[in-house]
This record gives C-alpha cells, sequence and structure tokens, in this order.
C-alpha cells in the first residue's frame, strides 16, 4: 500500500469506533499486531508496515490529525462539531458508531411551553457548541452548564432543567425518567484527514480513503 520508509499514522479510539472500524482495515487486508483492548500500547504497529495507529481519546482524535500527529483519524460528529476544524476534511461518512444528540426533559414536563416561558433554560451538556447553536436558532436563551458524565444525573437533583446527549437505544433516558425531546443532530463517525496529509501524502492517503468509501454500506 505504501512506499518503503514511508509511514501513514491514523487516530482512532478505544471502544464502539475502534470496534467498528476494524471491518474497514480488514477489507483492505490489515490486521493491528496487538489487541488495543488488552494492550496498553499507544502506538499499535499493523500487518502493513507503512501503517500504524495510534490510540487516543476520542475527543482528542481531531487535534491529532489536525497539528499534524497523525494523517488520518476517525472521529464521531458530535466531537467535530465542538472541534475548531480548520485545516481537517471529512471525506467520508463511514455510518458507524450512529445515535443522536437530543434535548431531553424530565417525563412529564411540557417543553414546549418551558421554551416558550420567557425565562432562562438551564441546560447541562458536554456539547456546549452545539446546544448554544441550537438553541440561539430558536432564540432561545440558556444558561450552559459543562458536565462530562452522567448527564441524566442533572435534571433530577435540579441543577439543570434539561440536557443535550447523545442517545442511541434511550434506555438510560428511561431508567432515569427522562424523555427525547428534540434532535439536534443525526451522529455518526466520520474519516477525517488533515490538510497537510492530503497534500504532501496524497497518493498514500487517497487510496486508504478509497478503500474506507468501497465499504460503506
Amino acid at each position: 500500500m505504501v512506499k518503503s520508509g514511508d509511514i501513514v499514522t491514523m487516530a482512532l479510539s478505544k471502544g464502539r469506533i475502534l470496534e467498528d472500524t476494524l471491518p474497514f482495515l480488514r477489507n483492505m487486508g490489515i490486521e493491528l499486531v496487538d489487541d488495543p483492548e488488552k494492550s496498553r500500547k499507544l502506538i499499535v504497529e499493523t500487518s502493513d508496515p507503512g501503517l500504524r495507529i495510534i490510540i487516543v481519546r476520542a475527543s482528542d482524535v481531531p487535534t491529532y490529525v489536525q497539528r499534524g500527529a497523525a494523517d488520518l483519524g476517525v472521529a464521531g460528529k458530535d466531537i467535530l462539531i465542538e472541534h475548531d476544524g480548520d485545516g481537517l476534511f471529512e471525506p467520508l461518512d463511514l455510518k458507524i458508531a450512529q445515535c443522536k444528540l437530543m434535548v431531553a426533559v424530565p417525563k412529564g414536563v411540557d417543553y414546549d411551553s418551558v421554551l416558550h416561558s420567557g425565562s432562562r433554560l438551564r441546560v447541562a451538556t458536554k456539547y456546549v457548541k452545539a446546544a448554544r447553536d441550537h438553541f440561539a436558532r430558536k432564540g432561545v436563551h440558556v444558561d450552559l452548564i459543562k458536565l462530562y458524565g452522567s448527564m441524566e444525573l442533572a435534571p433530577l437533583v435540579g441543577l439543570a432543567d434539561a440536557i443535550v446527549d447523545l442517545v442511541s437505544s434511550g434506555k438510560t433516558l428511561q431508567a432515569n425518567k427522562l424523555q427525547a425531546v428534540e434532535e439536534i443532530h443525526q451522529i455518526s463517525s466520520r474519516l477525517i484527514v488533515s490538510a497537510t496529509a492530503l497534500k504532501l501524502k496524497h497518493d498514500l492517503v487517497q487510496p486508504i480513503i478509497d478503500a474506507f468509501g468501497s465499504k460503506i454500506a
């Protein structure tokens, strides 16, 4: 796939994105030498000596690609919305790790009445940019409370009136007596590539993009 001495680096995060990306690599005849879920290695070699994988936090993937520490990566659209995307390209929607970014409130709350009450809505989320833009488009004044986890707890203890979070099956919302009331974005994982890699390593990077594209259902 690559010329001798050339290395292409791809940034991935453990969990669902890694699991769903492996079939794309296998479609190219590439296997990982170590299992990232079991190994402590953060740089993982592959069966192709010209391709290596670096394991980073999901929220850090765009930074590694944007700043040239990786040539390509796979990141959720939710992460990309929050990230300054200057110098990044999203050539492919891989249609993996699909879910929705949604507004949720306690069951029984009349969301429309709350929106039109004129009061500031307290919203807990780690997706601050997406939430701010969404409510600004609706003309609703909000106080955004940034949290990093257990978002569903915030309305239950009076910290927030609503949350903005990823929703897949909806079971976590249901278990905590919350209901999804508004969709903000359809979310899936995207193949991202740096502008620099596209320019300086085009002959190496483009075949990978094409191979990923041929695998998309």
